[in-house]
């Protein structure tokens, strides 16, 4: 949950820089694509991280959950609100935010976990 959290509080903010960015400057949004990309894989990879180092274990499995969830919310949202689905592009972006996410889980669970085992 906190994972879902930061993601979407991550988006907001964002999405507010540059909507502003948009706003007051001569940018296109064709331009700000690849900064937008970045910021999203950005964001679920914090949030796989997050929800990962909470749960301290299965971090490839949390951060799978947590990129699904993200993926589902904003499937619903397309498709209730616009009543769309979603594009062959949009099926790739949100496979690879669920693979970003999970990886973002791995390295949660292993910087949280205490490193002193024993055999």
């Amino acid at each position: 949950m906190y994972g879902l959290i930061f993601i979407f509080a991550f988006a907001s903010i964002a999405s507010l820089i540059f909507s502003f960015v948009l706003r007051f400057t001569s940018a296109q949004e064709s331009t700000l694509q690849y900064v937008v990309t970045a910021l999203s894989f950005i964001g679920l990879f914090g949030g796989g991280f997050l929800s990962g180092g909470k749960r301290k274990e299965k971090g490839w499995l949390i951060g799978g959950v947590t990129g699904l969830i993200y993926s589902l919310i904003v499937f619903l949202f397309q498709y209730l609100g616009y009543d769309r689905l979603f594009s062959a592009e949009q099926v790739i972006y949100h496979t690879c935010y669920t693979l970003i996410s999970m990886m973002g889980g791995i390295l949660g669970v292993n910087l949280a976990t205490n490193n002193s085992r024993t055999a």
